[in-house]
């Protein structure tokens, strides 16, 4: 049975170069889409077995994409596409119910085996994924159900740090020092319980933060 595949990307020759690697593996790509506004119209009118979603879209960030396709389209598998291997974007990806996340620069095998196995409701991750955010996903779930008071930049530099920004990048991006970054970061660690950025973004998934 062919797999029909929903590719999200925002460079055209990802894109096109995905129809070339999937070419003669029962997997055709029915849609294609640039942006998180474009998945879920997209998924409306082509209804595809499974989406690849980039995780950095111009416009958009993936994961906050697939948090809306999971509410939306809960049994639909997906699987998370990208350049970086970020253990807060794995983990993000994980506790939003993707099925499984490839790397750009992984095998054509390996791409094709991910896409087949989600398509089937199974699992895609692969145990050394797993075992990386596995400190993270274990953080004790009844810490994400007590409110805990950060102020509003608090509240900023956390979103910043779940979307897998360094203290460098939210710097920039809220146009405040690297030190105060640092200093943020660390307040925020103590204040929710957790002991590094991968379970922090966790935890601000739980929350609804992200």
């Amino acid at each position: 049975m062919t797999i029909s595949l929903l590719v999200a990307d925002d460079h055209q020759v990802v894109r096109l170069g995905l129809r070339n690697v999937l070419e003669g593996s029962g997997i055709k790509v029915a849609a294609e889409a640039t942006c998180g506004t474009e998945v879920l119209e997209k998924l409306a009118a082509s209804k595809p077995t499974i989406v690849l979603l980039d995780v950095r879209m111009s416009g958009g960030d993936g994961l906050h994409v697939l948090g809306r396709i999971k509410l939306d389209y809960p049994e639909l598998p997906v699987v998370l596409f990208s350049t970086y291997d970020n253990p807060t974007y794995v983990a993000r990806a994980v506790a939003l119910g993707a099925s499984g996340y490839v790397l750009k620069n992984d095998s054509r095998d390996r791409l094709i085996d991910a896409i087949q196995t989600a398509a089937r409701g199974e699992s895609a991750w692969t145990r050394e994924e797993l075992r990386r955010v596995t400190g993270a996903l274990a953080t004790p779930r009844v810490v994400s159900d007590v409110e805990v008071p950060l102020t509003q930049r608090e509240s900023e530099v956390l979103r910043q740090l779940a979307n897998g920004l360094t203290n460098k990048e939210i710097a920039l991006a809220l146009g405040i020092s690297y030190e105060t970054v640092k200093e943020h970061v660390q307040h925020i660690l103590r204040k929710i319980g957790v002991s590094d950025r991968t379970q922090a973004a966790v935890w601000a998934v739980r929350k609804g933060l992200v």
